[in-house]
């Protein structure tokens, strides 16, 4: 049995976060509606974070674990809908900042939220081709959000921040079931980032994308993988998770299509069972682009009860529109492998804002990713946000003729 797949896994998702009330609040939405999307806070980005900061910040703590052994990353991919340089890849100054060696492929991948799942799996099968044994790939997939108030009841889902996986033979994470996989995609124009300052989306026409990729690349996954029963195979579910009332809505789907189940409560306690676990961390990030997915993940490993091995059937899903159904096995080295990163302690630090506070600094974090030939970031009004200690925290610090300078703060 093939022992490949995620070996490392950490999500950083910023320094600071604000209440989704607070932000119903302060945009007069209407409060009744917070049970739709069942978000609970929503990480932010500040002026001097960027995508670049983010999978440097979540794919760290990986790297400097690996030590001399981290020179066996031969391939560095970054999935990002963020994109710095239409020809530039994020991950070459991904590469710099860890610190790796020059025996290294990089290169930046895009499709929406999918776009981490399809670097995954272009890992996966470099790994088992064997041309190069023992060695590992880095897959970071890394976003900021560009919404405000234009967003409407997007807004308080929308999340910030990178995930880090790092892929190699000795898979604690998650061992990847080879070949059992299941796509669908099709074009559509659900959602786009037509400029370096606006998310556009049609939100009915994404919610019925969504939920027709989960059902088609379920059936595609069953059709390659004889006998796979969507309530008796998987013992947990991971889906992509633009906001936690959506996932509860594609399960009930699921449950009804699929399984035949109809009985509210026969439902209701396999979604608490086998998907709420993979929601907790979600719920008070937001969504991470084709972080999501990954987020759910470790929300999963770090949540459920027992360590007992476990099939986990997992849903990739990216606007325009790709999708994807695969499975894996997660067991006792799981939790353990996330421990030393402790993501729920960091998610329990960030700084929350008030809506006056955020808005404030609203327009520093749009112009993020902007493409201006020189720009000169002032920390000092991000100084409560930053480390006490030198070398903490890579902050975005200004631009020379377009190329973006970095230091550790």
């Amino acid at each position: 049995m093939s022992n490949i797949g995620i070996e490392k896994l950490n999500v950083y998702a910023g320094v600071a976060a604000i209440d989704s009330m607070e932000l119903f609040r302060g945009r007069d939405l209407n409060p009744s509606r917070i049970q739709n999307i069942q978000q609970q806070r929503r990480s932010l980005g500040l002026g001097f974070e960027d995508p670049v900061t983010n999978a440097v910040h979540a794919a760290k703590p990986i790297v400097d674990m690996l030590g001399a052994d981290a020179d066996r990353i031969e391939m560095v991919i970054v999935s990002t809908e963020s994109g710095i340089d239409y020809s530039k890849s994020i991950a070459s100054y991904v590469h710099k900042y860890l610190g790796l060696g020059p025996q290294c492929r990089f290169l930046e991948v895009k499709q929406a939220c999918y776009a981490a799942t399809a670097a995954l799996q272009m890992a996966i099968g470099y790994l088992h081709s064997g041309v190069s044994p023992g060695s590992k790939v880095l897959v970071i997939a890394t976003d900021i959000s560009l919404v405000d108030g234009r967003a409407g009841y997007a807004e308080p889902s929308t999340g910030f921040g990178a995930a880090a996986m790092l892929l190699g033979e000795d898979a604690e994470v998650l061992r990847i079931d080879r070949g059992a996989f299941g796509i669908h995609s099709f074009e559509t124009m659900d959602s786009a980032r037509p400029t370096p300052h606006a998310d556009i989306a049609d939100v009915d026409r994404s919610l019925f994308a969504y939920l027709d990729c989960l059902l088609n690349s379920f059936r595609n996954y069953r059709a390659r993988v004889p006998g796979a029963d969507f309530t008796s195979t998987f013992g947990y579910l991971c889906m992509h998770t633009p906001f936690a009332g959506l996932v509860q809505a594609a399960h009930r789907k699921m449950m009804r299509d699929e399984a035949g189940v109809v009985d509210p409560d026969a439902v209701a306690a396999d979604f608490a069972r086998r998907v709420a676990p993979s929601l907790v961390y979600p719920k008070v990030v937001g969504n991470l682009c084709s972080g999501s997915l990954y987020l759910a993940l470790a929300s999963l490993i770090e949540q459920r009860e027992g360590d007992d091995p476990v099939r986990v059937g997992l849903f990739s899903y990216g606007s325009g529109c790709s999708s994807e159904f695969f499975s894996g096995v997660i067991d006792a080295r799981s939790r353990a492998a996330l421990r030393p990163f402790q993501i729920g302690a960091a998610l329990d630090r960030r700084r929350l804002l008030s809506f006056e506070q955020y808005e404030a600094h609203l327009d520093a974090t749009l112009d993020a990713i902007a493409p201006v030939q020189s720009r000169t970031i002032d920390l000092r009004a991000w100084e409560a946000f930053l480390p006490r200690e030198r070398g903490r925290m890579l902050a975005l610090v200004r631009i020379d003729d377009y190329y973006r300078q970095y230091e550790w703060i």
